[in-house]
Formats: structure tokens, sequence, C-alpha cells
């Protein structure tokens, strides 16, 4: 449908619970308690990121099933209704999209529940699947369902902060989660209470779900702090998820906690995080995830020369005995493979390195 044939008029209609009941609700939308949904909201209204939308699937494309409030991936056809929540989206071997200023036809950009208006996409990936919104979702009074209405608790507490490591990486599919999760196995196998949280990214399930295998107590991300996306999110948001989500998982009980930053080093949020002072005080150590030798050694050098804790890399390069001793001849540092990251001596170790890069700091400033 073109913008030009859009309703001109707002509109507020009543929604009946059937409806919403047989609707497929998509991951990003769990939180919400869809007993709250009165509404439908048709014509002209302009939805933000988060924004709950009742949509029609009209033609299938690149993601075939949506990812329920559980995990299942449910396939879609054309004709169902499904929920799910405008959002923007920076995913280089995918896609590149923005929320739209209107309820024209958009598309499905990530199989989490993810309405977007697609501006690019990566060669070898499909168009993406079109949809039609009907109309936003909304309470009793006619104001927009949004998922930051509905979050994780952020509760303070007194004690000393867990210790904490941070995976970041070059790139989409460099091998972070997949890092983090083994990581967290290792550190559960020590003996650790271990929390974990994906404090970056666009709203989907499938890294969430990794973790929660992999034994930790608590798994949370940014979607849990009210966020569909963190694309073209502010510093000031960027770092409210962050105390938001660790303040769950210390709340939680949580001895060791594993932070995912999401996308590579020059993708712009993960680049003020980075960079900023709060993110640096809130953490122990730094695992760099990189896809090949070269990657390790540039990665490992921007983070250097932003004086940030770089303990160990690991990633896809850990699979490659070549690569990783191209990588560890360039860095200096420990390659990690998967076996090594998911051994009860990982916590040992983390600790080690963490403590000799304090001291060498240390050093370098008296």
């Amino acid at each position: 449908m073109s913008q030009d044939n859009i309703e001109t008029t707002a509109q507020v209609c009543p929604i009946k619970a059937d409806r919403i009941a047989l609707a497929k609700s998509a991951y990003t939308t769990r939180l919400v308690d869809k007993n709250t949904v009165k509404t439908l909201l048709k014509g002209n209204w302009k939805p933000k990121s988060g924004d709950l939308v009742l949509a029609r699937v009209e033609r299938i494309g690149h993601h075939k099933r949506i990812e329920l409030a559980h995990g299942r991936r449910s396939p879609m056809f054309v004709g169902d209704e499904i929920i799910v929540c405008y959002g923007h989206r920076y995913a280089p071997d995918q896609f590149e999209s923005e929320v739209p200023n209107n309820l024209s036809e958009c598309q499905l950009v990530a199989g989490g529940g993810i309405a977007s208006r697609c501006l690019t996409r990566h060669d070898k990936t499909r168009v993406p699947t079109r949809i039609q919104p009907i109309g936003l979702l909304g309470d009793a009074e006619g104001n927009p369902v949004n998922i930051a209405d509905w979050t994780v608790p952020n509760i303070e507490t007194k004690r000393p902060r867990p210790f904490v490591i941070t995976v970041v990486g070059t790139s989409m599919n460099a091998g972070k989660t997949t890092t983090a999760a083994h990581l967290i196995k290792g550190l559960t196998r020590s003996g650790m209470k271990v929390g974990a949280a994906k404090l970056t990214g666009t709203g989907a399930g499938g890294d969430r779900w990794l973790m929660v295998d992999s034994g930790a107590i608590e798994v949370v991300d940014f979607t849990d702090a009210g966020f569909a996306s963190t694309y073209q999110a502010t510093l000031d948001e960027l770092h409210q998820v962050q105390t938001h989500l660790m303040n769950h998982l210390h709340a939680q009980g949580a001895e060791a906690i594993v932070l995912e930053v999401a996308d590579g080093l020059l993708q712009q949020e993960t680049i003020m995080l980075l960079e900023s002072p709060q993110f640096k005080e809130n953490i122990d150590g730094i695992i760099f995830a990189a896809g090949d030798s070269m990657g390790a050694y540039s990665g490992v050098e921007w983070l250097r020369k932003r004086d940030l804790p770089i303990i160990a890399v690991s990633g896809c390069v850990s699979a490659s005995p070549l690569a990783s001793r191209e990588a560890k001849r360039a860095t200096d540092l420990s390659i990690l493979t998967l076996k090594d990251l998911s051994s009860p001596e990982i916590a040992v170790k983390a600790y080690e390195l963490c403590g000799a890069l304090l001291e060498q700091n240390n050093s370098k400033a008296s």
C-alpha cells in the first residue's frame, strides 16, 4: 500500500481479546501483559520504537518463521496476524532499517519481531518478509502500548558488584555469543553463579537461549530494559540499559556477569559505549572475538588505544591453530579456544589475567 493511500485520520477502535490471543506474539513482546491491550489505533499514527503493532503477513521473504515468546520458531503463512514491535536495525550481514513515520506497509527485519522500513540489505540476503500494519495496540485510554512499559526489576544492591567480563568483536558472526556461552559454562563449572546480558543489538532470542542453555542463572537483554533495538540509541540510553541489566543480575545473586556487546567495533553505538568512562568503570576485563588474525590484531589495537582492559582473544579465529598462532604473535595475548573457555579453570585464569592487567596499568600510572 502506498503512503498516499493510508488513512488520514487517527482512529481508536476496540479490539477483542480473542483476536489478540490468536495472533502470533513475537519474542520482543513477551513481557507485555496482553490483557492491558484494549484498543487498536488505526490511521494517522506515527509509531515509535518499541510500540506494539498488529500486522498481517503479506509476502514471505527472508524470515519464514517468527520467534515466539519462549523461543519456538513458528512458521508464518500469508494472511497470518502477528504481534511485533517497531524498531530500527543495524545488521551488515542482513538488513539496515528504520522505524517508518506512518502505518504503511513495511517489513519484518528480525525473526524476534521487529517491524521496520528496510533501507539496504546484504546481497546474499533475500528480500525481507512484507507485512501490513493493521494498527498499533493501545490501552483502554487509547495510548500506544510500548515494551518500555514492561521491564525486569531495576533494583540496586549495596553488595560489591560481581566480577564482570565483556565480550566484544570485530563484527556480526565473529563468534561473540559462542564465546560468551562457553565462558558462562566454564565459570559455572567452577562453581560460580553466573548472570549474563546482551547489552546491544536487535530484539531476538537466539543469543539469549544459548546463554540460558550454557548454565547462567539469569539471562537478560536490552528488550528486558525496554528497548526493541539499541540502534540509534543515545549514550545515556545505552548507560541506562547497562545499569538496569547489571543491577538486575546483581540482585539475582550473580557472582560473575558475562556481558555481550553486539556487532563490531565500528558500529556507532558500540563505539559510544566502549569509549565511555562509565562503561569502563563497571567491567573487569574484555575478551575480543575475531574472525581472523588480522581482525584480532586490529581490534586489540583499537581497544588498547582506548585503554580498555583487553585480556584475551577468542571467537572464530581460535578454531584455527595457524590463525591462533598468528593472532598470538601479533597481539601477545592468550588465544582462548572454546575448550579453554568452557573449562572450570577459566575462572582462575580470567581473574589472573584481569589482575595482571590492572597491576600493569598501575605500574604505568606510577
